[in-house]
Formats: structure tokens, sequence, C-alpha cells
């Protein structure tokens, strides 16, 4: 097996051709945008990253308990006007948006039980069907997981309860979606949010 290269300009993109098949490799523009570090440059981007997220982070417990917020009044909006788009949408992006920070500000509990809330409305048929308690449930536990984050065996007792509540929402999203196989490849699928 030869390769051959049908140009030399960096601009074009250079093919490699096999027998059964062809290798396309497109050009690297980003060389452009390095920077070379110089011989004893210290710098160190990551750790600078770590600095500043360590310095915003006595702002993490603030901006979670704005996003409970968030979630608590988007859930009375469903409860008083029921699951409209627009509300069932908004419910979806409060419990996203906690899903997506809540490890990343100490809360991966809280996380996990929003990935499950998320998974309810990402694969109920019908969301008015979805017996109120099992969302209600899980916006409590996500309220409670933020308000008693820092009670001692909060941690474990927040995990547990976020790994049961995602249980009962995946046998319920089982059952529901049983003669729809294209969701539960989906629902039977190991958890995204970060574990603890």
């Amino acid at each position: 097996m030869t390769a051959k290269k049908s140009s030399s300009k960096a601009e074009q993109p250079q093919v490699a051709t096999f027998a059964d098949h062809q290798v396309i490799t497109p050009p690297n523009r980003l060389g452009a945008y390095v920077r070379r570090a110089a011989q004893g440059d210290r710098d160190d981007p990551v750790a600078r990253a770590e600095h500043a997220l360590q310095k915003l982070s006595v702002q993490f417990d603030d901006w979670m308990n704005v996003e409970c917020d968030r979630l608590a009044a988007a859930h009375e909006t469903v409860l008083r006007a029921g699951f409209t788009p627009e509300h069932s949408g908004a419910l979806y992006r409060a419990a996203h948006d906690i899903k997506g920070a809540g490890g990343t500000y100490g809360y991966p509990a809280a996380a996990i039980a929003a990935e499950s809330l998320c998974r309810i409305i990402d694969h109920a048929p019908v969301l008015q069907d979805v017996p109120t308690d099992l969302i209600a449930n899980h916006i409590q536990a996500i309220l409670a997981i933020v308000r008693e984050h820092d009670r001692i065996n909060a941690v474990n007792v927040a995990e547990t309860l976020s790994r049961r509540l995602r249980g009962i929402a995946d046998e319920y999203l089982a059952h529901i979606n049983r003669d729809r196989p294209e969701h539960l490849e989906a629902i039977l699928a190991p958890s995204l949010a970060p574990a603890g």
C-alpha cells in the first residue's frame, strides 16, 4: 500500500490513496494561532484557569440558589398553567442548567437529580400524564440538596436520594415507553451527570 498525495500545498487537503480507501487530511490552519512558550516561561494556563475558578467559587452557592429559584418558579408555572411548550421548556432549561452547573458548583447530587428530571421531560410521551409527584419529588430533592449542602452527612443522603429518584424515573420511563424502542435505549443508558 503506497500513498499518493494529490498536492503538496499547505492550503490543499492531502489525499492518500490506497487499494481500498482514501484518507483525506485537511490543512491545519491552527498553527497560526498557537503561541510558543519561550524557554523558561512558567505560564500555566490550566493553573490560571483553576485559580480563577477558585476565586469564583465563593459565589457558587449564590448562583446555585438562583438556579433553584428559577427551577421552583418554572415548576409553579407548570402547576398553575400546565405543560405548554413554553412552560415545559422553561422547566427543562432550569433543570438542564442545574445538571450542567451542579458538578462545577459542588453539587453533583443535584446534577444527578436534575438530569433525571430532564430525562423525564425528554422521554415522556405526554408530559401531562406524568405523575405530578414524580416531577415534584425531583424538584424538592434538588432544592433540599442545595439547601442542606453544608450539613453533616448531607452528601451521602443527597447521593442516595438522587440515585433512587433516577431509578424510579427510569422504571417509569421504561414502562411508558415499552412500545417506543427508540426511547428505551436512551432511557437505559448510564447517567451523564458527573458523579460525586
